[in-house]
């Protein structure tokens, strides 16, 4: 039995064997001169409209696996694709020296990967394995022989590389795999974020430690310590199985553990809610004990095709949700193209800054072909369960008048028809733009509840783009400016007789929950991994403004601001 000690990347604890992924490629990079640099340029021109394709595979596959928040890494890796200094780089070196387009792709990654190692602050610094990750799929796609993906894994897999990358975790088979150990890395890395949220146990920067562990060898794995114990004694697995099932009860994994209603300790019910991307998710919801369904993004039903959903298809992504969730409310966002890639049959083009342009309502309300198609598909899912519909980036009552009148049109088509649709549905609006948090007095009349979306809620009130590490440190939740306006919509909706929640990644944070729960809020809604945590802080807080704590977070005084 040996134990060695890593950096706890990520909580949790693993009992299986290891897996162990060799997926170095400096080694093999060719290096050759070649003739003609503008055919060369060419060929990388190529290699990157395909890596990019991987990459918004990757996103998609994130969104179903971890919180939007940090989905957007896989963004952030298309963004340094493109990137004028990364990519020129490259380009430079074949158009001046002939290089192959491999070799200048591996000589740019080891530069920009020395940059980021060098820098001061930490979680700059650990952007360097980012640098690693798209490089390797823009070689894999000039090379297929340089693949750097994991291999298929057998169950009950602790998956060991040297360098552990986001791309990995996105990839790995969540049926077989129980946790991940690299030799390299910190806590900081994006691949450790997305494990953190994934709920996926690791321990990383094992160093020369990592050598020693052998391929196939029993292994148990502390996410929780960074111990990382090979070939352990009898005594030890009783141990640690001990230890598993503990912090399964404790995490509120099986046992139909956290079920039930949430009161504060005051008495105050709370209705504790979980988002999803995909019909799939459903599962995890149920397995939670979720409330309900608090944002159903529809964008993956777009995003995954490269030909638009139909009608018919997308009935049926709503109706297995409706179904599966019952009698508990399902708020289905209308579709919102954001950030994502734009697809073909879209006909547009992203713009200069898609998080402030062309997009969401917006676009739903001047693509009226597809909004109807999506609105009727909605409507005859809404016999089949507890359906509400939310529409996102609105500023004006105007948009909300003419949202709703494409409801009723969509109504009338199908009753035509003889469609049954809900008598009752709830309709919502996404407050996610200063204007709407501002004008909400004026938008109460016209809907049902208010949903307060806090990620582009925050990046639009601190002009803090929450995809740019460069400013991760302004992007802050917690900000007195944004606690405002949250208030301001609360107020507001209540004095109009409609219900709020906060669906955005802050619904999440134990450090605001109280305040939450101090000026009014009735549903929280977060990733199904989350909703176990929340129901637990919601218990330990109690819905009253105790000790002016509300005051503290407006005025800033806040310790945590």
């Amino acid at each position: 039995m040996k134990v060695l000690q890593g950096i706890p990347a990520s909580g949790g604890i693993a009992i299986g064997s290891v897996s162990k992924q060799e997926l170095e490629l400096q080694e093999k990079i060719p290096h050759y001169t070649v003739p003609d640099a503008q055919k060369e340029l060419e060929r990388l021109q190529q290699a990157c409209g395909k890596a990019r394709e991987f990459l918004e595979d990757f996103y998609l596959r994130s969104l179903k696996l971890v919180e939007e928040k940090n989905s957007m890494i896989f963004q952030i890796h298309i963004a340094m694709l493109e990137d004028e200094e990364y990519l020129g780089e490259i380009q430079t070196e074949i158009a001046n020296n002939h290089t192959n387009a491999e070799y200048a792709v591996y000589l740019a990654a080891k530069k920009f990967y020395g940059l980021f190692s060098s820098l001061d602050d930490a979680y700059m610094r650990a952007r360097c394995m980012d640098v690693v990750d798209v490089s390797n799929q823009l070689l894999y796609c000039l090379d297929p022989l340089l693949n750097a993906a994991l291999k298929p894994l057998r169950s009950g897999a602790v998956v060991a590389v040297s360098d552990l990358m986001p791309s990995h975790v996105v990839q790995a088979d969540r049926r077989h795999t129980l946790a991940f150990l690299s030799r390299t890395g910190t806590k900081d890395s994006h691949a450790s974020i997305l494990l953190r949220d994934a709920g996926i146990p690791a321990v990383v920067g094992l160093g020369d430690e990592f050598l020693k562990i052998e391929n196939g060898i029993p292994v148990i794995v502390d996410g929780f310590t960074g111990d990382v114990i090979l070939e352990p004694e009898e005594d030890v697995c009783a141990e640690y199985w001990e230890k598993l099932q503990d912090s399964r009860i404790n995490s509120g994994k099986g046992y139909g553990f956290g079920k039930g209603p949430t009161l504060t300790k005051d008495g105050k019910r709370v209705l504790v809610c979980a988002n999803i991307s995909n019909p799939s998710d459903v599962d995890a919801v149920l397995r939670s004990g979720a409330d309900g369904i608090g944002l159903f993004r529809t964008e993956y039903l777009y995003m995954s095709s490269n030909t638009e959903p139909s009608e018919e298809q997308q009935f049926q992504a709503y109706r297995s949700v409706l179904e599966k969730m019952k009698d508990q409310r399902v708020i289905v966002r209308t579709l919102d193209l954001g950030e994502e890639p734009v697809r073909p049959y879209f006909n547009m083009e992203p713009g200069t800054n898609p998080a402030m342009g062309y997009r969401a309502i917006r676009f739903s309300l001047d693509r009226s072909d597809l909004f109807l198609t999506q609105l009727r598909a909605l409507l005859r899912a809404s016999v089949y369960g507890k359906l509400a519909i939310m529409f996102p980036i609105v500023t004006s009552p105007e948009e909300i008048i003419r949202a709703r009148q494409f409801v009723e049109r969509a109504r009338e088509e199908l009753v035509e028809k003889g469609v049954p649709v809900a008598d009752k549905i709830e309709m919502g609006v996404l407050i996610e733009t200063p204007a709407a948090a501002i004008v909400s007095d004026l938008l109460a009349p016209y809907v049902d509840f208010f949903s307060i979306g806090t990620n582009d809620l925050t990046q639009y009130i601190l002009a803090a783009d929450r995809k740019n590490p460069y400013i991760s440190h302004i992007y802050n939740p917690r900000h007195p400016a944004v606690l405002r306006m949250i208030k301001i919509t609360v107020e507001n909706a209540h004095r109009a007789g409609i219900w709020t929640a906060v669906c955005g990644e802050s619904a999440s944070d134990p450090i605001l929950t109280s305040f939450y729960l101090s000026i009014g809020v009735e549903q929280l809604s977060v990733a199904p991994s989350a909703v176990w945590k929340l129901r637990h802080t919601i218990r330990s807080s109690s819905a009253q403004d105790t000790d002016g704590l509300v005051e503290n977070f407006l005025s800033g005084k806040n310790e945590l601001f």
